[in-house]
């Protein structure tokens, strides 16, 4: 991998449609009594949070764990695809989430993205009940460095992708900041999902 730039940015408005598409068409479980949990508006963003930790120093992450839905995932490195939105986990691997590598490792001063799928056309994937998190829950990335970076959650909100609000979900922190995105919203058999689930969270701690 090549050195980082903070890059960010470059996800802004093409990853939302990326990241909507690649987990929503046809799916088994989008639309049904089985649907994934939606985040409430009690869930919505007040501020941004406080508590904030230190930066740690750059390092690629391995790991998400999010105890409250029972995450405990493999990350790997995603880029951006030829008409340059952020790419997605493939969609055989339910149980893999991915992270923007060209932009903010975990734990650094900026905005890191972890997405992943919400299901497949075999069931639930890895932020299945992303949605049903609460304000104060914990996430915590394993990082190739052999540390953990600790972040709280501020917010989780949902978004159609018409209104998606790039700037507020990928853009630049002067403190280190996680986003976890996946499917969400309306569902349609024919277009998929209609929007994305959105956690904001921020770093309190590592180890």
């Amino acid at each position: 991998m090549g050195r980082r730039s903070g890059r960010t940015g470059e996800v802004a408005t093409a990853a939302v449609t990326a990241v909507a598409l690649g987990c929503g068409v046809g799916l088994l479980y989008g639309g049904d009594a089985s649907a994934p949990p939606q985040p409430s508006t009690a869930e919505a963003r007040v501020d941004g949070g406080q508590g904030a930790a230190p930066a740690l120093p750059p390092s690629p992450p391995e790991r998400i764990r999010i105890p409250a839905i029972r995450v405990d995932a493999p990350l790997t490195g995603l880029g951006l695809t030829r008409t340059g939105s952020l790419d997605v986990p493939p969609a055989d691997r339910p149980g893999l989430a991915g992270w923007y590598e060209a932009g903010t490792t975990p734990g650094e001063t900026g905005t890191a993205i972890v997405a992943g799928h919400v299901d497949n056309a075999d069931g639930p994937a890895v932020f299945y009940r992303l949605g049903a998190l609460k304000r104060g829950a914990v996430i915590e990335v394993d990082r190739r460095d052999g540390g953990t970076a600790r972040f709280t959650v501020h917010a989780v909100e949902v978004y159609d992708a018409k209104d998606f609000p790039d700037d507020r979900v990928y853009g630049a922190a002067r403190r280190p900041e996680l986003r976890v995105i996946t499917c969400g919203g309306g569902y349609s058999r024919s277009t998929g999902y209609q929007g994305n689930v959105v956690v904001f969270a921020h770093l309190t701690g590592s180890g």
